[in-house]
């Protein structure tokens, strides 16, 4: 799914590559964490970066996006503007007023709970997810469930980036159900 000419694909993991800083040793020895915060600081790389998902956003027929907690949120917000659809937040669980509906998911060591207000999304939306990250999968694959079980459609999934030596594609994969997925980078 992409309507992307020859070459387009690669110059923009290029430019949104070029963007993101390595930081050794952070959140603990041992981890390269990838910062974002000089992609978002770049007009011309932030601006890159949210055409490209709303171009996912439309080409899949979405009438919503989920932006997940909290970098997610960052993401998506203006993705929604961009495509002209709506924004929802997909928030840790405690964090919402009102009736929610929740989901919880697996962690390497104990579990964790994300929630959506209940009345955000219908039966007729087709939703799109979006985050900075895939990783692990699991908080992506919580969410999809959540956007199921609101009655609501799963329209895609689209992250910046994949760490392709995690397992989160092989976890999120399977929920999508033929829905497509889309990473602009993979590292």
């Amino acid at each position: 799914m992409s309507s992307v000419r020859p070459g387009a694909a690669e110059e923009l993991a290029g430019l949104l590559r070029g963007r993101i800083r390595d930081v050794p040793d952070y959140p603990k020895p041992g981890i390269l964490f990838k910062d974002i915060t000089p992609l978002l600081a770049d007009p011309e790389a932030f601006g890159a970066l949210t055409e490209a998902l709303a171009a996912f956003c439309k080409e899949a027929g979405a009438t919503k996006v989920v932006g997940l907690e909290a970098r997610g949120f960052i993401l998506a917000a203006p993705v929604a503007v961009r495509a002209g659809i709506g924004f929802v937040p997909v928030r840790k669980a405690g964090k919402l007023p009102g009736a929610t509906l929740s989901q919880t998911y697996d962690l390497e060591y104990g579990s964790a709970e994300i929630e959506i207000h209940a009345e955000d999304l219908t039966a007729e939306d087709r939703v799109v997810v979006i985050d900075d990250v895939l990783a692990t999968g699991g908080t992506a694959e919580a969410s999809l469930r959540l956007i199921r079980r609101s009655g609501a459609r799963v329209a895609g999934l689209a992250v910046l980036m994949e760490l392709e030596f995690l397992p989160g594609r092989d976890r999120v994969l399977p929920e999508l159900a033929g829905a497509p997925y889309q990473a602009l980078i993979t590292v």
